[in-house]
Order: structure tokens, then C-alpha cells, then sequence
């Protein structure tokens, strides 16, 4: 692994010697006007713009490690699920299990945690979506996705230890305008989205108005109850956005949107011997289920002054995700991880988060630039558990069942952040970023007589990035930044109530060019890493045969890789893209098992290939039609710090196959995932960490099986 790093290193070193003997100087271009466009020369990429760095920017020009989808490769892609453009996005990864909201993301070896900071932060419309329960989205009528990688503490602060999310919905204009879309797949689930567009002032005041349903029956058989799991009652989704243009100055947006469901919980399979490549299914007795909301309001005002733009963002949002389920995962005949005694298991997690953002932008067409801002927030979590002994299978046995914890978790966030950009010459740049966080955390026991603790965590997160042209479509940079993810309280109180704070030092090397007349696109990256009290979560079993899911910390890790983009248009009408991470994420100190020094770290995955290739042709009279094919190459999986539960690598294959008609007023499409059916876990957790007796050395969570289906679509 040593040797492919360095060779890694080498070879983005020699890309930019390379370059630089060709290169010539020119200016940075100017910041372009939308969001994509075509660049020169008949068969020639999309130029893809974003916003990644606080303003509008071409890709190929902002010194980060972008994975871009602009909204023509979304829909191209059929991208409709954070899972989707996860799947195509190196170094990685994504899995939904154990509650319908409820999910696991590692980008670049840095892991999610259930219950606390996400490792990567997550902007959709500008505005923090601060709990992890925000992560897994429906994505509907989205004009962007940015996926930003390595640590971009300095602008987005204390969750972006490991990168960034930055979706952009779409904006209302003047013209009217519509969308309909009806989709229907496997495990008969049905969707239907549409939205409307237009003025109510031309020029003035704008609306958008977007809503999805859905429902499933699921793919994922419970052999012991004869029924699926992974069933979906509904997923029910509205959002509004109006636009005032109050003057030439002056611009205000108002956006709100209600989500609600209703779907499966808890469906993990025993795993008796430990293999995770055999195909085991869920036998619990107690089929369970998951309901919540979620329900947002944003108002956004952005201003034009003498000194730049002025944006305000004020942020009020209130979640709640309830489930009851298996505790055992057994059933009276199959004994689960508790033995003989049946439990039923559920909780009540109900949120309300408060933010408010000011930030002042300067002009981008100065050699002077800079982003000043502040950041508020405040959360309040109410968080009910409750397992007791299953008497009839029943999931209505929680509403009576007596509350075995309640704690509610209060968190106080304040930030102030910068970042200073300056053009050296016409071909090199430099940028500095600082950002300050400090979290105010406080738990409140109201089952032990409103017991309080509390703690603070804060950190200084600078940024430094240099990046020199190579020409006028080449760039090199070289990046120190740094991240950090506050501690927190775990749930209880006895054996570990308290988890570090995570922060994490990043050097990166990178190189960014186009060739062949803007047909084709590389982009590569070498970065290394150095993580202290890297946080992992997992679920312990404790005496009274409850569950509880625990974060705690690891010493040190070491993390070095390589991220590798390249998209090509070899002639019109065909395109391929192809991407490779390399994640080499190792414990280098853990005084609490030192057992486990030179291993890879919870959940990591050391190396994730991508590859996608399209073809768009005319069959006459206005139609075209469409052909995408899609694969995922995932290698082994490690699913904690002691390595001895490890999933093998795997390959996913996917295809869209269509029909478009004139300026693609209506398309069909069939549809794939998974083509080969391909067993896997999406979640494994083990005894060795979970601390039950019984001989189930594992339960795993499954992935979603072959999925096929057809869409049709209709725009206004």
C-alpha cells in the first residue's frame, strides 16, 4: 500500500511538471453566468459550474477535490437518492440500515456516527442540515451536487472533517414551467413527482412549487413472518420557494417543505457463523417500523453593498424519527443475540434545530477576494428509548411499555469564519482560510432526577491552498486544512459518557486540466492525513438486555490516498467517466486495544472504482434516443477497529436504456441497479464489540436487491 501511495504522489507530480513545460500564463476567466454550459467545440464536455469556495466558479477552476452533477448528468445518471450520486462518487460510501432515516456515510476513511456529528457537512440552499437524520434525501427537481473531499473546516465548518455536500435546488423564474414524472420498480414501488414554475410579477416575485409521493412493498423477505421488511407505507414530500426581487439590490427567498413517513425498521439478519458473503434474511418475530417528519423553513436575503454581497440565512427545522422493532432479531424458534429472551426495542427521537448565518462576499472579479461570516445555532434533541420483553410479537406494545431512558441533549454552536484569496500573478494564486467553532453541550438524565452534565469543545481551523495555471486549461494546488468534529454525550452514562472531540490534518497535492479541446477532463489528487481521537460508533448490549448505541474514540489514524476523476468526449453524442479512490486509513495508536494498531479503521473500504459511459444519437423526427451503462467496483470492507468481520469486495452493474422526444419535452426510461443481484450487507455489527453472549457472532443489515424499473417524464 506504501508503494501505491508514492506512486500515487509521483505520478500527480509528474502530471504537473508535464504541464508546466507547456504551460502558458493567462488570467483566471471570469465567473460564468450559468450553471452549466457547453464549451467549444462540437462534441466538448459541459462546462460544470459550482459553488464550492462560497461563489460561483468553473469546476475545473477551484483548487478542491469536486465531484460535480450538474442537472443534465443528474438526469442522465437518474439520480434520485443521496445513495445514487454516492455510488458514483471514489472514496465514498453510503448505507442505509436499521431504521428507514437512518444512515452510514465514510468519505476518505472518515466515518459516520449514529446520533452525533455527520463527518461530512451537508448545504442544501445554502443552509446547514445539522443532524444526521437530514442526510438521506429524496432529491427532486435539483439544479446541483457538489461533493467536496478532504477536510473544508475554514468555510463550512466543525462537519466537514471530511468533506462537504453541497446540493442546489432548483431556482423559480419567469418562465412558466412544469414538470411530471411517474416511476415504477421492483417490489411494485411507485413514485410520482411534479412540480410548477413561474411568476406571480414577471421580474419581481417568482415561485416553485415541488412534490413527491411514494410507496413500496418492498424486496426483502422476513423468512420467519412471510412478510418484507423493507416495505415503505409512504414518503410524502412538498416544497415551496417564492423569490422577491424587491430591487436592483435586494433579493429575498422564503422556502418551506414538509416531509412525512412511514416505513420498515430493524431488519437485520443473524449471522451464525460470521460469513458475511452468505445470504442470510431477517427471521425476526417483530416486524418493525419507522415514522417521523421532517419540516423546514428558510428565509434568505441576499444584498448588494459597496463592500460585496451580503447574505443572510435564518434557519428553523423540527425532525422527528420514531421506530419500534426486533431486539433480539430472533424469533421463539431461532434464538437472536439475547438467547432465549425475546426483546422488543424502539425509539423516539425528536428534534429542533435554530440557525442563523451572516456572511459578506466581495465581488470575484478583483484580484482581492474574500468571504467574512458568522454562524449560530442551537439544538435541542428529546431522545426517549425504551426495550422490554416481547410478549406477542406486537410493535403496539412500545406505546405502553415503561421508558427505559429519556435524555434530551441541548448543543449551542457558534462560529466565525474567514477566507482571504490573492493573485500573486496572473497565473498563481494563494488563499487562506481561518474559521473558529465552539460547542456548547449539555445532557439532561429526566429519568434520574434531571441530572445535568455538560461539556465545550472548540477549535481554530486554518486553510491554506496555493494554485498556479499551467496554462489556460491546467492548474496545480497544494492544500494544508484541517477539520474537527466535536465530542459529545453518549446516551448512557455508566461505562462512557463522553466522546472526544475528532480533528483531523490534511495535506493534498492536486492537478486539474482539459485537453483535446475541452473533450477530455482529468482531474487526480494525492492527499495524507492525520486523525486524533478518531470518533466510530457502534451498538453495545448490556446487562438488561437492552441495546445501546455507543461513540468512542481512537488514538491516532493515519490516512493516505489518491482521488482520481476523468470524464471524455470522444465524439458527439458519447461520452464515459470514470473514477478511482484510494483510501489507505490505518490505526496507528489506541492505548484502549492496542491489539488493533496497523489496522483499517471502522467501515473503510481501501479502494472504490467507478465507470459510466453514455450514448445519445438521433433516431429522426426530433427523438433521441439514450443508452447509459453504470459500474461500481467496491473492495473489501472492514467493519471494526479488530478487523475480524469483513466483507468482500464486489462489483454493481447499472443501466438506463431510453427514448427521448423533440427538446426533450418527454422521455422514457428503463432502468437497473444491481443487474447481478448482488448479495451484501449495507451495516454489520458483531459480538466482539457488542458484548452479547450468544453464539450469533454477527447480525448484518442487507443491501437493496436487483432493482428494475421504467420512468416516464413530461416538462411543461
Amino acid at each position: 500500500m506504501k508503494r501505491i501511495t508514492r506512486l500515487s504522489a509521483i505520478a500527480a507530480a509528474t502530471a504537473l511538471l508535464w504541464s508546466t513545460a507547456q504551460a502558458q500564463e493567462a488570467p483566471p476567466p471570469p465567473a460564468p453566468a450559468d450553471d452549466a454550459q457547453p464549451a467549444a467545440g462540437k462534441s466538448a464536455l459541459e462546462a460544470v459550474v459550482i459553488t464550492a469556495q462560497g461563489r460561483r466558479e468553473l469546476l475545473q477552476n477551484v483548487p478542491v477535490v469536486v465531484k460535480a452533477f450538474s442537472a443534465k448528468q443528474i438526469e442522465d445518471a437518474g439520480i434520485k437518492s443521496t445513495q445514487d450520486f454516492v455510488n458514483m462518487t471514489p472514496n465514498m460510501s453510503f448505507d442505509n440500515s436499521f431504521t428507514y432515516g437512518n444512515s452510514f456515510v465514510v468519505i476518505r476513511g472518515v466515518s459516520q456516527i449514529n446520533n452525533a456529528d455527520s463527518p461530512v457537512a451537508v448545504v442544501v440552499d445554502g443552509v446547514p442540515q445539522s443532524d444526521q437524520k437530514q442526510l438521506k434525501m429524496n432529491l427532486v427537481d435539483v439544479a446541483r451536487i457538489e461533493v467536496l473531499k478532504g477536510p473544508q473546516g475554514s468555510l463550512y465548518g466543525r462537519n466537514a472533517i471530511g468533506g462537504a455536500i453541497v446540493i442546489d435546488t432548483k431556482s423559480p423564474g419567469n418562465a412558466l414551467e412544469g414538470f411530471a414524472k411517474v416511476d415504477y420498480s421492483s417490489g411494485s414501488t411507485r413514485e410520482l413527482s411534479g412540480g410548477v414554475s413561474g411568476a406571480l410579477v414577471p421580474d419581481t416575485l417568482m415561485f416553485r412549487l415541488v412534490g413527491q409521493t411514494k410507496g413500496s412493498d418492498g424486496q426483502i423477505e422476513n423468512s420467519y413472518l412471510k412478510k418484507n421488511v423493507d416495505a415503505v407505507g409512504h414518503d410524502n414530500l412538498l416544497r415551496g420557494r417564492l423569490t422577491w426581487m424587491a430591487s436592483d439590490t435586494v433579493q429575498l427567498d422564503l422556502r418551506a417543505s414538509t416531509n412525512t413517513f412511514r416505513a420498515g425498521a430493524t431488519w437485520d439478519a443473524l449471522i451464525p457463523d460470521g460469513d458475511l458473503n452468505k445470504r442470510r434474511s431477517p427471521s425476526s418475530n417483530v416486524l418493525g417500523k419507522t415514522e417521523g417528519y421532517a419540516d423546514e423553513l428558510t428565509f434568505k436575503a441576499d444584498v448588494e453593498t459597496g463592500l460585496g454581497t451580503l447574505t443572510a440565512i435564518t434557519n428553523r427545522a423540527k425532525l422527528r424519527e420514531k421506530f419500534v422493532g426486533d431486539g433480539d432479531f430472533g424469533n421463539p424458534v431461532d434464538n437472536g443475540i439475547t438467547g432465549a429472551a425475546q426483546r422488543v426495542q424502539g425509539k423516539d427521537r425528536r428534534t429542533t434545530l435554530t440557525s442563523q448565518e451572516l456572511r459578506l462576499t466581495s465581488p470575484g472579479n478583483q484580484p482581492l477576494r474574500w468571504i467574512a461570516g458568522l454562524f449560530y445555532l442551537t439544538k435541542t434533541m428529546d431522545f426517549e428509548e425504551k426495550s422490554f420483553a416481547d410478549v406477542n410479537g406486537d410493535t403496539a406494545q412500545y406505546d405502553t411499555a415503561p421508558v427505559l431512558r429519556y435524555n434530551v441533549f441541548k448543543n449551542k454552536a457558534s462560529a466565525a469564519f474567514g477566507q482571504v484569496e490573492y493573485d500573486l500573478t496572473p497565473a498563481t494564486k494563494i488563499a487562506a482560510g481561518l474559521r473558529y467553532d465552539r460547542d456548547d453541550r449539555e445532557r439532561i438524565d429526566t429519568l434520574n432526577a434531571g441530572t445535568r452534565v455538560d461539556a465545550s469543545f472548540d477549535s481554530w481551523q486554518p486553510k491554506l491552498t496555493m494554485t498556479h495555471k499551467l496554462g489556460a486549461d491546467a492548474l496545480g494546488f497544494a492544500t494544508y486544512s484541517t477539520g474537527f468534529r466535536s465530542g459529545g454525550f453518549n446516551t448512557t452514562a455508566a461505562d462512557q459518557p463522553i466522546f472526544k472531540a475528532e480533528n483531523l490534518r490534511n495535506i493534498e497535492l492536486g492537478y486539474k486540466a482539459s485537453f483535446l479541446d475541452q473533450r477530455l477532463m482529468l482531474n487526480v489528487a494525492a492527499f495524507h492525513s492525520d486523525s486524533r481521537d478518531f470518533q466510530y460508533f457502534y451498538i453495545k448490549l448490556l446487562a438488561n438486555n437492552s441495546l445501546s448505541g455507543r461513540i468512542a474514540n481512537i488514538d491516532r489514524v493515519t490516512i493516505k490516498g489518491l482521488d482520481l476523476d476523468l470524464r471524455y468526449a470522444p465524439l458527439a453524442g458519447l461520452e464515459f467517466d470514470a473514477g478511482f479512490g484510494l483510501t489507505d486509513s490505518r490505526i496507528t495508536a489506541n492505548a484502549a486495544e492496542p491489539s488493533t494498531v496497523g489496522n483499517h479503521t471502522p467501515k473503510s473500504s481501501p479502494w472504490k472504482a467507478t465507470f459510466g459511459a453514455q450514448y445519445t444519437t438521433a433516431l429522426g423526427d426530433g427523438l433521441n434516443g439514450f443508452a447509459r451503462m453504470d459500474v461500481e467496483v467496491r473492495s473489501r470492507k472492514y467493519w471494526h477497529p479488530d478487523n475480524i468481520l469483513v466483507s468482500d469486495g464486489m462489483t454493481l452493474l447499472g443501466a438506463r436504456l431510453g427514448l427521448r422526444g423533440p427538446r426533450d419535452r418527454w422521455s422514457v426510461n428503463l432502468y437497473g441497479k444491481n443487474l447481478t443481484n448482488k448479495f451484501y450487507y449495507a451495516d454489520v455489527n458483531g459480538k466482539t464489540y457488542n458484548g452479547w453472549a450468544a453464539p450469533i457472532v454477527a447480525i448484518g443489515s442487507q443491501a437493496a436487491p436487483r432493482t428494475v424499473g421504467i420512468e416516464l417524464n413530461y416538462k411543461l
